[in-house]
């Protein structure tokens, strides 16, 4: 249920403008890694997910650097520009704060959550 939140909020960042780019484009980004923390947290194995979330998100930013990602938005297929949209194709340390940001808020709000209990017996 939150993933499937964070998804539709993602992409009503990206659809409904407001004209203040910290929403229209940096809150769009938070929402994304904040996505990515959960996908990881919802394989239940990985100890240290805000870790692995910001390497994950850290990793995907640099390899736009590579120039790899825009060179893919320039394919014929259909496919391929669309995972060119979804890695970036332009590096910004702005858009490692943001990831930083959503990580760090979807993390606090997964400690304040209380644990899932098991039911108990009757």
């Amino acid at each position: 249920m939150l993933l499937a939140a964070i998804v539709v909020a993602g992409l009503l960042s990206r659809v409904a403008h407001t004209g203040l780019r910290v929403l229209d484009k940096y809150l769009g980004d938070a929402l994304y890694a904040a996505m990515v923390y959960v996908l990881f947290r919802l394989t239940g194995r990985i100890a240290h997910v805000a870790l692995w979330a910001g390497i994950a998100m850290t990793a995907i930013e640099l390899f736009q650097l590579t120039r790899i990602p825009a060179d893919m938005l320039r394919s014929g297929y259909p496919a391929v520009r669309v995972g060119a949209r979804l890695l970036g194709t332009e590096f910004s340390v702005l858009d490692l704060i943001a990831y930083a940001v959503g990580i760090g808020c979807i993390a606090a709000i997964d400690r304040a959550a209380p644990a899932a209990t098991p039911p108990q017996p009757e």
